[in-house]
C-alpha cells in the first residue's frame, strides 16, 4: 500500500519518489574543439528558469594536448568573457595502475577564491588514444536573483600517467545575477572527442 500526500505517491511498497525527472535538452559533440558552450537562447538552449537544476554529463572526454585540465566557466545574463567571480574547492582520490601509488588530498591549488579564472573539474587527462574522463556537473537555480549560484561536480578520469582519479570541485559563482551560459575547454589544447549533454531537472 503506498503513501500518498495532496495526489502524489510519496512511497509505494517501500520506494522512495523522489519526485524529480531529467528532461534532455541538447547536446554537443566535440571535434577538435576550443570549447564547447551552451548559451540560453541559442541552438535550442535552455539554461533559464524553466528549471531549478541542470545537469551537464559529460562522456569520453578526450584531450588533443596530454595532461591537460577540464573546466568551465558561467556568463551572467547580459554578460560576456565567461569570467564570473567563483569561489570553490577541490579535491580527488587516486590510484596508479601498477599499485605503486594511491591518496586522497584536497588540493588548494585549483581552488578558487574571489577569482574569474575557469574552475578545473578534471586534472591531467591523458592524450592517449584510450585516455579520457567523464562526469557530471551540476548547477542549481542559476536563473535565480536572490542568491549566489552553487555547482558540484564529479569526474572520473584517466589521468596521465596511468592514474585512476576520481575528482570533486564544488562552490559558487557569486552573483545574484542569473546564469545563462557555461563553457568547457581544457586549460590546454582542443577538445579532441566526446559529448557534453545538458539536462533539465525538474
Amino acid at each position: 500500500m503506498g503513501l500518498i500526500s495532496n495526489g502524489t505517491t510519496i512511497f509505494d511498497a517501500g520506494v522512495l519518489n523522489a519526485g524529480g525527472s531529467m528532461s534532455f535538452i541538447k547536446k554537443l559533440t566535440a571535434s577538435s574543439s576550443s570549447t564547447l558552450s551552451f548559451v540560453d537562447g541559442s541552438s535550442s538552449v535552455v539554461l533559464d528558469s524553466t528549471y531549478k537544476e541542470y545537469m551537464f554529463i559529460f562522456n569520453n572526454i578526450h584531450p588533443q594536448t596530454n595532461a591537460a585540465s577540464l573546466t568551465f566557466q558561467g556568463n551572467a545574463a547580459g554578460g560576456s568573457g565567461f569570467d564570473e567571480t567563483i569561489t570553490s574547492t577541490y579535491f580527488r582520490s587516486r590510484h596508479n595502475e601498477d599499485d605503486s601509488d594511491g591518496a586522497v588530498n584536497y588540493d588548494e591549488s585549483y581552488d578558487l577564491n574571489q577569482s574569474t579564472n575557469f574552475q578545473t573539474i578534471s586534472y591531467a587527462t591523458g592524450n592517449e588514444n584510450d585516455e579520457c574522463c567523464s562526469g557530471y556537473l551540476h548547477l542549481f537555480n542559476p536563473s535565480g536573483t536572490t542568491f549566489v549560484k552553487h555547482f558540484t561536480s564529479h569526474v572520473s578520469n584517466y589521468g596521465r600517467n596511468n592514474h585512476a582519479r576520481f575528482e570533486n570541485a564544488a562552490g559558487y559563482f557569486n552573483t545574484t545575477a542569473a546564469i545563462d551560459e557555461i563553457q568547457f575547454k581544457f586549460h590546454s589544447g582542443n577538445i579532441d572527442s566526446g559529448t557534453i549533454t545538458l539536462y533539465g531537472i525538474a
